[in-house]
């Protein structure tokens, strides 16, 4: 899914390159964190279906009031399109992505990436830095939704609103399937807002977290 969206092997190595760039300038930790999916979204497939029967039943209705009654039966006229077109609705809910996204409320896709970036910032321990001063940037792929998580350290000198150009620019090269390049720019960004807000470089910093990225499918 990945290589879909502009993230292949290349990418994947300018974007540890760009990290380690930047953090040869200030002493904030950049995290990489690109997810498939976060989460099956099984609500999508129900939805799909009762649309689908729905979408049938009504065309089947329709064509019998205009064409006739292509069948003597009330059951066979009305319950066979029904069924047909739920199993294409749940078919196309579960495996047709933008309709997939279509289908689920944007509340509920914004909770849940905001809970699967929360729960990679743990799985990572982009706390576990000697300033507290670790930064995820988190893609989720299919949602087509990015996030930055700072760490304490970096909470207190940049705040919150300052990452959402970096965001939207991140979410925007998901969509038109340029991830990589958008992810080599938003560390390049990091690292020159990091150093503007006076999160320099120390004489003894360390490389205290991997800077490749981590890639999942969930």
């Amino acid at each position: 899914m990945a290589a879909r969206f502009g993230l292949d092997q290349a990418a994947l190595e300018a974007v540890a390159r760009a990290v380690s760039a930047a953090e040869e300038r200030t002493s904030g930790e950049i995290v990489t964190y690109v997810v498939g999916e976060c989460d099956p979204y099984p609500e999508a497939a129900w939805l799909g279906g009762l649309c689908g029967a729905l979408l049938a039943t009504t065309g089947a209705a329709a064509a019998h009031m205009i064409v006739g009654a292509w069948s003597s039966s009330l059951l066979v006229w009305s319950l066979l399109p029904a069924l047909g077109g739920a199993l294409l609705g749940v078919v196309a809910g579960d495996r047709v992505a933008p309709l997939r996204r279509l289908l689920v409320p944007q509340e509920v896709i914004e909770r849940r990436v905001a809970m699967r970036a929360e729960a990679a910032f743990l799985e990572e321990e982009v706390f576990a830095t000697r300033d507290r001063s670790g930064i995820l940037l988190f893609l989720a792929l299919f949602e087509h939704r990015a996030i930055v998580v700072g760490d304490s350290g970096i909470n207190q000198v940049v705040p919150q609103h300052e990452w959402k150009s970096i965001v939207d620019e991140l979410a925007g090269g998901i969509r038109t399937g340029q991830a990589g390049e958008a992810l080599v720019a938003a560390v390049e960004r990091c690292g020159r807002l990091l150093e503007a807000r006076g999160v320099h470089i120390r004489p003894d910093d360390v490389d205290e977290l991997p800077d490749a990225p981590r890639v999942r499918e969930s």
